[in-house]
Parts: C-alpha cells; structure tokens; sequence
C-alpha cells in the first residue's frame, strides 16, 4: 500500500504488475480504496494548496445544468419544476436529469477497462444486480473531501494566438507536443516535478478546448444538431469532439505526473472518437486503472480570463461531488479562487 504523502511514485513504465489485474493498473492504496488518487489530496497539500489564494476572486466552473440543451450520446435533458406549497408564500423544486448531460465528475463507475474491469476490480455485478455494493460509489469522493492545487492549460487562447482554427464539435486532436507548447507559453513546464518540471503531485489539472466559447457562439438549432449526432464509429454524422489525443507520449505524461484529478470543457475530454482499439481510450486509462477522477464540459471562460489578468495558471480549486451512495457521477459543483 502506498503512502499518499510520498514525495514520488513510480512512473508508468515502472509499475510493478498486479496478479489478475490489467497491464498498467495501479491499485496501489488497499484492496478496499474507493477514492484512487484522491488519496494525493492529504491536508498537507491542501494547506500547501491554499498558499495560491492571492486575490480572493472566485471563478465557478459549473455550467447552468440545462446547457448543453440537446446533450450528446442520447443522454437525457435537463428538466426543471416548481412545486407550490403554498400559493405566494412557500415552494420548493424538482429536478430530473443524467449527471452525465452537464458540467460532471465521471465516477470510477462510469467506465471499465477493455477487459471490463472497473477500478481496483470492481465488476458490473458489483455495480447492479443481485450482488450489488458500494464499491467505487460516489459518496466515497464526498466524504473524503475535493480540493488541492488547480492547473490551466488553455489550449483554445493559445491556438487562437498561434492561428490554429478549428471548431471543439470536429474530430481536433490536442497532442502533448500541443500542451507542452501551450504551457511554454504560459510559463508553466509540465512535466512532472521529479522531472524537473512545474506538475506537482496532486494537482488538478484542466485543458479548456473552447467547447463552452462554441457553444454559446452557435444558434440553438445548430447546437441541437451537434449533440443529435449519432453516437457511432464511422459516418457523416458521428459523434466528433476536439480532445486530447490517445497517445503514448499523453498517456505516460498523465500517469506520471500523479494528479489528483483532470478535467475539460468537452463532452469526452479525449479526442472523439477515440481509436478502433478500445485499449487505447483515455476513460479506461484515467478512471479504471489508474483511479483519477475525469471532468468534462467544466466551464473554463472565466477561470481562463482570471488566469490571464493574474499572470497565473495555477489556483485554489474546490469541488462537492454529489454524497450519492453508490453514485456513478456528479456535478463538480467547483470553485477555482485566485
């Protein structure tokens, strides 16, 4: 069992393997961990953490949990109802919705590995049936509590700087070489601090896409098209998504760095649609083997506009996942404080 206020851990390549586990797992933190690398965020570097309070301004990262209006992938929309109490003197509300079609935390029981294994060997009858538990729920990311260092790498202001267009609803791949020359051109270096770099262990790290600036840049009848497309691997009318590319150099570089957590402004973080080997998709990477918490369509407007008044892509950051027992998902329901 690792010690979570370790000053390294191993990279990738050095992970030792585990008996009846996949290839690059890293269970690492018991046989009954529910958290992953939440575990990262001990009080120390909370503490630690605070230190990046400078002004006190406070961007929230939730987008209205009606948009997008039409989600994607067939999820359902958000709907809204005002119950009366009674009539000019009391109400209360209702809300249906999938956490999936908004701002959200995937949840280590959102997605397995190919070998449909869920994190630290959580099965789908563990998930639902008659042998149902709280394994990997929700509620476990509540109760441990959601905050530490946040990191900005704001792909979308410096393509718009360098003259790369594109549209975040097309097929747009974000590389490592792409991040890196983004945090060069913020000051940031990052690669992980034992190699030298600026990603320390436990950071949260978010990458804005410019899905959020696209969307609200749309009619509603183009962005009702966009999140109507089919849910497939081929075709016209495909699902597509600017994302992080499914690479080696990518995939080592968020292993290693050991983040707390990652998070985008896409509906898929990663490059959509992913390659034809499943094996190859970040979900099953981030969420099953290795435990990270996985953010998508964070709003990241405001947080980028306070990063570049300050000068400053690193922050205070705080999120309240749902306390949802055997929950498969959240709203970040995040505070990014400068």
């Amino acid at each position: 069992m690792w010690d979570p206020d370790a000053k390294s851990f191993p990279t990738r390549k050095e992970l030792p393997s585990i008996p009846g586990a996949p290839k690059d797992a890293a269970w690492f933190w018991g046989k009954d961990d529910n958290i992953g690398r939440l575990n990262l965020l001990t009080p120390n570097r909370v503490k630690t953490a605070a230190a990046e309070i400078k002004t006190g301004k406070m961007a929230r990262t939730d987008l209205p949990l009606n948009v997008p209006e039409q989600p994607a992938f067939g999820r359902e929309t958000f709907t809204h109802q005002i119950k009366v109490l009674r009539d000019n003197v009391a109400y209360d509300d209702t809300y249906s919705l999938n956490t999936q079609s908004g701002t959200q935390w995937d949840g280590f029981r959102h997605a397995a590995h190919a070998s449909e294994v869920f994190y630290n060997g959580v099965k789908g009858s563990d998930i639902l049936g008659p042998d149902a538990n709280e394994r990997d729920s929700l509620h476990y990311w509540s109760q441990h509590g959601f905050a530490g260092r946040g990191v900005l790498l704001d792909y979308r202001s410096y393509a718009n700087e360098k003259g790369i267009k594109y549209d975040s609803a097309s097929s747009h791949p974000i590389s490592y070489e792409d991040l890196e020359a983004v945090g060069k051109h913020q000051g940031i270096d990052i690669r992980p601090a034992a190699q030298g770099g600026d990603i320390h262990i436990g950071d949260i790290l978010f990458i804005r896409g410019g899905w959020t600036e696209d969307y609200y840049s749309r009619t509603r009848e183009e962005n009702q098209a966009i999140g109507l497309r089919i849910f497939g691997e081929s075709g016209d009318n495909i699902q597509r998504w600017a994302g992080v590319k499914q690479e080696p150099a990518t995939i080592d570089w968020l292993h290693d760095c050991y983040l707390a957590a990652v998070g985008g402004d896409s509906p898929t973080f990663e490059l959509w649609p992913t390659p034809a080997d499943h094996y190859n998709r970040l979900h099953g990477y981030l969420l099953a083997l290795w435990g990270i918490p996985l953010g998508e369509m964070i709003d990241l407007e405001k947080v980028s506009q306070l990063a570049k008044k300050n000068k400053r892509y690193t922050f205070f950051f705080t999120s309240a996942p749902a306390n949802v027992v055997r929950g498969v998902s959240s709203h970040v329901n995040g505070t990014a404080i400068f």
